[in-house]
């Protein structure tokens, strides 16, 4: 059982390398203080879970997974690639960031299928409500920079 875990753990630690550097690159390119605050504090909750997932991976004996995913290398590089073409509002910033949030959600119901030691699980609960609840901040400060933009069409 204890690869399965690891394996599970790894791919969570991925995602939460994912977000963690998807919402610093989300912070590099936003110029609203205020947002980059909320970035800054996502990302560091990202840093964070993956800390607590490392950690239990060497618990296991297994080895962490250090990197993020390429998927997620991809987005971040979509998200480069427009702004250096034709910049990026905060509407599109936190769109992109809660695209992103729902692939954590899903990565993390995922792995609360799995048959997973208690405390295994019981971690990966806690981060699950914190990936949740930023995703709801994300995707309730869109809602609100959608609100106040300009109609525009966007390619994101």
């Amino acid at each position: 059982m204890s690869a399965q875990v690891v394996s599970v753990l790894n791919d969570l630690i991925e995602i939460s390398r994912d977000g963690e550097q998807g919402f610093k690159k989300a912070e590099e390119e936003c110029a609203n203080p205020e947002l980059k605050l909320v970035f800054a504090a996502c990302s560091k909750d990202c840093t964070r879970a993956a800390q607590e997932l490392r950690e239990l991976v060497q618990r296991f004996g297994g080895k962490p997974e250090e990197t993020g995913s390429i998927s997620g290398k991809l987005h971040r590089g979509w998200i480069e690639l427009k702004a250096a073409i034709i910049g990026v509002d905060d509407h599109a910033l936190l769109a992109e960031c809660e695209r992103g949030e729902d692939v954590a959600k899903k990565h993390y119901h995922n792995a609360l299928e799995k048959d997973l030691p208690a405390d295994v699980r019981a971690l990966i609960e806690a981060q699950y409500q914190d990936v949740l609840k930023n995703h709801d901040r994300i995707r309730n400060l869109r809602d609100q920079a959608a609100n106040t933009k300009p109609p525009h069409d966007s390619f994101l």
